[in-house]
């Protein structure tokens, strides 16, 4: 999943998968904890970190959890090649920048986030009493958690973010409405806009743990893929119907993933993100630019790639494209009759469809 907004960076992600359940790293950190041991494992063995390596010995041994567990029960670091393979070098003492900033207070701890934080490289620290263990990257830390644990916090996501895909769909299905009557609100689209990011958010935290779980994360990636299948397709396309020509659906969406989380939940503040140039003080005025359909044309199966937005760059608005006769629709490049009376169809059955839900 391609992600907008992070709560872990690419580097973390990649640094979590290193070391989740099933694999030969977290094998031999697991047998480290057991036997009450700590550890300091940094996942590189480049230039740089070489370069602050002093004492200790020579490896150059392939990796094995075993291996791993015995280096262990020296105090010095651990230096794993960059492609987990090798054991490069153990019981090594590491000296990075001193004036690296560092929130630990622990010695292993404290060197496990400078060495991290100087040099970019994933490093891992053991406690040897708590048998806690940190995940250091990209300027970031994360404490990995025992399965069940972690299994508990996903579906409890999974929950979270049922709940608000269902509050999305109803933002979605007003919007149609809305639209179809021709009195779209800043609210109306904004409501998509916010819900949607806030799904992202918490698919996005999901994908993080799925990624932890290693292994172990087959049913909850079966559940988060069901859920959030083609949502952002479908927030892409909104934003592209009421963007100015100034404005791109990457640049609003980029804006929106930075605000904080009560940010995006208020809907003024949503507003003036995606429209940086309206003022959003009356989010129930009309919106200044009228749809251009992208979203709905996106529905005719027999439109080719790029197709929606032609048609809807041809006609400018969705109103306007709603009262297109087939000899209208044709008169667009590469739109033959067939293909035009299946918009005329789609759009048909779209109206009717808003209707009859309006008397449900």
């Amino acid at each position: 999943m391609q992600s907008r907004y992070t709560g872990a960076s690419e580097e973390m992600r990649n640094a979590l998968s290193r070391v989740a359940p099933g694999t030969a790293l977290r094998d031999g950190i697991d047998r480290v904890v057991r036997a009450k041991l700590g550890a300091l494992l940094v996942l590189s063995d480049d230039a740089d970190v070489l370069s602050i390596c002093t004492g200790g010995f020579l490896v150059d041994a392939p990796y094995s959890p075993q291996r791993l567990s015995e280096l262990a029960k020296m105090d010095g670091a651990i230096i794993v090649s960059s492609d987990g393979g090798r054991i490069a070098r153990a019981n090594v003492h590491l000296v990075p920048d001193p004036t690296v900033p560092t929130s630990e207070t622990g010695t292993r701890h404290r060197t496990a986030e400078r060495v991290a934080r100087s040099l970019d490289v994933p490093v891992i620290s053991a406690s040897e009493e708590m048998g806690v263990i940190n995940v250091y990257a990209s300027g970031g830390k994360r404490q990995l958690q025992e399965v069940g644990h972690l299994l508990d916090r996903a579906n409890q996501a999974l929950q979270t973010l049922e709940r608000y895909k269902v509050r999305l769909d109803d933002a979605l299905t007003n919007l149609t409405a809305a639209e179809v009557e021709d009195i779209t609100t800043v609210r109306d689209v904004v409501s998509v806009v916010q819900r949607g990011e806030m799904v992202h958010r918490i698919a996005d935290e999901i994908e993080t743990m799925i990624i932890e779980l290693g292994v172990d994360a087959r049913l909850v990636r079966l559940q988060l893929d069901e859920l959030y299948s083609e949502i952002d397709d479908e927030l892409d396309l909104v934003v592209a119907d009421y963007l100015p020509p100034t404005h791109t659906v990457e640049d609003s969406l980029e804006a929106m993933s930075k605000l904080s989380d009560d940010e995006v939940l208020n809907l003024r503040t949503a507003a003036a993100t995606v429209w940086s140039d309206q003022d959003p003080h009356d989010i129930d005025l009309g919106v200044e630019a009228a749809p251009k359909g992208v979203r709905l044309l996106h529905r005719v199966s027999k439109l080719p790639e790029g197709g929606p937005e032609l048609v809807a760059e041809h006609f400018s608005s969705l109103a306007k494209l709603q009262r297109a006769t087939v000899d209208d629709l044709t008169a667009v490049d590469g739109i033959d009759e067939q293909t035009a009376r299946a918009i005329r169809d789609t759009l048909a059955r779209i109206t009717e469809a808003t209707i009859l839900d309006q008397y449900d």
